[in-house]
């Protein structure tokens, strides 16, 4: 093997060996025997390749050897890069580059070399390497003594000695304070306070500035009188980089190593950086420290007085939230307590027309016992609507053609002695809505502009196409979008700023006692809300209101409203059906039993969910399931519903609910095999819905 195809680019050949495998046996040169720290007498006549390995860095040793059994194993090239610690106590980069030589059997016989000095190089590569760990660790969070801990550990990793920290200085006391040094395995930290005069004259050069680099305490003059002390510490060599400030010494960057070594100029030169780096980097992150704190504290006292101001407005808001509820509940009480006088009244009317016999009588109570039971149910709507909680029936809706089909109505409503006027926007945009509870809304609307005028007037109904950015939205309550507007103005009386205030509470009225329930614009508002639009008033006192609806643009096409909305389908279509009716109120569940049964039809019954699976597990064949949305159990009504349609795919569904379960049936359209009646509902409501879903 040729020598110069074992050379390395820029580095010095500073021995050469030949390794008798066999016999281990390693010849060398005095060059690379002194490198090595074995007598050259005893390298020329072969010594085992185990004294070779004495010198060499403990980090590099194993890895080492495992390149060199892989060598003889193969005979691939061996090529390594390993530390050698020196007489001066100095460990030194160097690079061997050889080729084991292998016998007729492969068995590695000999293995010669040559051994390079790399030392500037590796270690100029290595300092650049820890620049770039350290830029990357004093732009890492922390507090100021994790940045400097991070310094010291890649500063003393890569000069490998034995301690390195940063302290602060007291210049009258002449110590020096550190935190948290790196220390290597088996070496103790300083003591937490440090006393320079107790180890050496040199803290007068640090107080000028100076850099004391002390290879050897035994024979540096400044500390040949402490040097057993310093032994003591762990630091018979060092270097001490004193940091000035204004002319102060402020801080310190030390080295510490065990036993002697020389410190390179380049080494002390590289110490030098780092300290003024580490220095920045902890001063800064001190004072944005200092700074957090101070904002911190600030931030507890606004937020304590914060908490102050927000228990004032939640006793304020409690109070006036009871308020609300008072006067909520004082008007249900009020309006149901007539109601159920006219249903419990004429009921037992009834029944005493039943004893005397005079059965002629009973239906001029049942008509009043039922005028009365559907102005509950109105009320009853109303505060759903409020609530947010009727069950609504979305379609794509044409809002100009809705307002077309009501004009004739809304113009009756309001008399001759007002005139209305529609004006409809060219290419309005859809909404998805439902078109009877906004046919209620804008009638509402335009009753409340007709009382607002009682001498007569001008009403106009007006539709837009409205884009609402993030300032126009915020100013609605509303995410920005598209939105199409449908607005009632009337040349009225107006509002006062008060009156608009409370304009949607519940019962709040300003006609008088016993002319209104006070839930006109509350329903309105709490339909509008839950159909993701939003209600605003404009007025001013004497010059009328205008009464905006935002509703969401829908982006699709209208549905065609030609249908009619109710059909009563041929009596032929009853009488060969089977229905299930999951109901967990026993009063519905046998009223709706009783019709089906009327209608002809074979009627299975459940309580609840689980109940109904167990009929259906029997395997009953079932052409309708009318089921309560809200059950009792784990499984509520559309659960029932999924899961029997998995038994039987061509089931009809048909859901009885009280208020917006809209969660659980979905928010958009039903499916086509499904439909929806809510509750209450007259008896003839529930035969038609169950004749066209049968025949759908």
């Amino acid at each position: 093997m040729a020598d110069e195809d074992l050379q390395i680019s820029g580095a010095i050949s500073v021995g050469s060996w030949d390794w008798d495998v066999v016999a281990d046996r390693v010849t060398a040169d005095p060059a690379f025997a002194h490198l090595y720290g074995v007598d050259p007498s005893a390298a020329r006549a072969g010594a085992p390749i185990r004294h070779f390995f004495a010198a060499m860095h403990p980090d590099d040793a194993r890895r080492v050897q495992a390149e060199i059994a892989h060598a003889l194993e193969t005979g691939e090239p061996f090529e390594s890069d390993y530390r050698l610690y020196q007489p001066d106590g100095r460990a030194r980069w160097v690079a061997a580059r050889g080729r084991a030589m292998l016998d007729a059997t492969g068995r590695a016989v000999r293995f010669p070399g040559i051994s390079f000095d790399i030392d500037a190089r590796k270690s100029a590569e290595l300092r650049l390497q820890a620049l770039v760990q350290l830029n990357d660790a004093l732009r890492a969070t922390g507090d100021p003594a994790d940045v400097a801990y991070a310094a010291v550990e890649i500063l003393g990793r890569l000069l490998d000695v034995s301690r390195c920290g940063y302290g602060t200085i007291d210049p009258e006391a002449e110590t020096i304070v550190t935190e948290r040094p790196w220390c290597a395995p088996g070496i103790d930290p300083l003591p937490s306070i440090l006393h320079f005069r107790d180890y050496g004259s040199y803290i007068e050069d640090l107080k000028r500035g100076d850099t004391v680099a002390i290879g050897n305490a035994y024979t540096d003059p400044r500390t040949r009188d402490t040097a057993e002390g310093l032994k003591g510490l762990a630091a018979l060599s060092f270097i001490n980089m004193p940091v000035t400030e204004q002319g102060g010494f402020v801080a310190l960057l030390y080295l510490n190593n065990a036993v002697p070594r020389p410190w390179l100029p380049e080494e002390v030169a590289f110490v030098r950086d780092i300290a003024e780096r580490v220095r920045d980097a902890v001063e800064r992150r001190r004072v944005e420290q200092e700074l957090s704190v101070l904002t911190a504290s600030l931030e507890q006292q606004v937020e304590a007085r914060t908490r102050e101001l927000m228990v004032a407005e939640a006793h304020l808001r409690q109070a006036q939230k009871m308020e609300a509820v008072g006067q909520l509940t004082g008007g249900l009480a009020h309006d149901f307590n007539n109601m159920l006088t006219g249903i419990s009244g004429a009921i037992e009317m009834m029944q005493v027309r039943i004893r005397q016999g005079r059965i002629g009588e009973l239906e001029r109570y049942s008509t009043a016992a039922l005028g009365a039971a559907r102005r509950a149910a109105a009320l009853t709507h109303r505060l759903l609507a409020f609530s947010r909680r009727q069950t609504l029936d979305p379609k794509p809706t044409d809002i100009n053609r809705l307002i077309d089909g009501l004009r004739d109505l809304i113009q009756r409503t309001v008399g001759p002695g007002v005139e209305v006027e529609t004006v409809g926007a060219g290419g309005l945009w859809p909404a998805m809505v439902d078109p009877n509870q906004l046919e209620n809304a804008l009638l509402n609307l335009c009753i409340n502009a007709r009382d607002a005028m009682p001498d007569g007037g001008h009403i106009t109904i007006e539709t837009a196409n409205r884009w609402l950015d993030e300032r126009s939205a915020k100013e609605r309550d509303l995410e920005p979008g598209q939105y199409l507007s449908l607005c009632v103005t009337d040349t009225g009386t107006g509002m006062t700023p008060d009156v608009q205030a409370r304009a949607f509470d519940p019962f709040y009225t300003t006609k008088p006692m016993g002319e209104g329930t006070g839930l006109g614009l509350s329903m309105i508002y709490g339909f509008a809300r839950q159909s993701g639009g939003q209600v605003r008033i404009y007025s001013e006192l004497g010059q009328g209101t205008t009464m905006c609806i935002y509703l969401p643009r829908h982006y699709g096409d209208a549905e065609d409203d030609a249908a009619p909305t109710t059909t009563t389908l041929p009596v032929a279509a009853e009488g060969h059906h089977s229905v299930m009716v999951v109901d967990d109120e026993p009063t519905i569940r046998m009223l709706v039993v009783e019709i089906l049964e009327e209608m002809g039809h074979t009627v299975l019954e459940a309580g609840d969910g689980a109940g109904a699976m167990r009929l259906l597990g029997t395997g009953a064949q079932v052409d309708l399931l009318i089921t309560d949305v809200g059950l009792p159990g784990q499984m509520n009504g559309r659960q029932v519903a999924d899961a029997a349609m998995a038994l039987l795919p061509d089931l009809k569904v048909l859901f009885i609910t009280g208020y917006a379960e809209n969660a659980v049936i979905g928010n958009g359209p039903l499916a086509p095999n499904m439909a929806l009646v809510t509750k209450p509902f007259a008896m003839d409501v529930i035969a038609d819905r169950v004749r066209a879903i049968l025949e759908g």
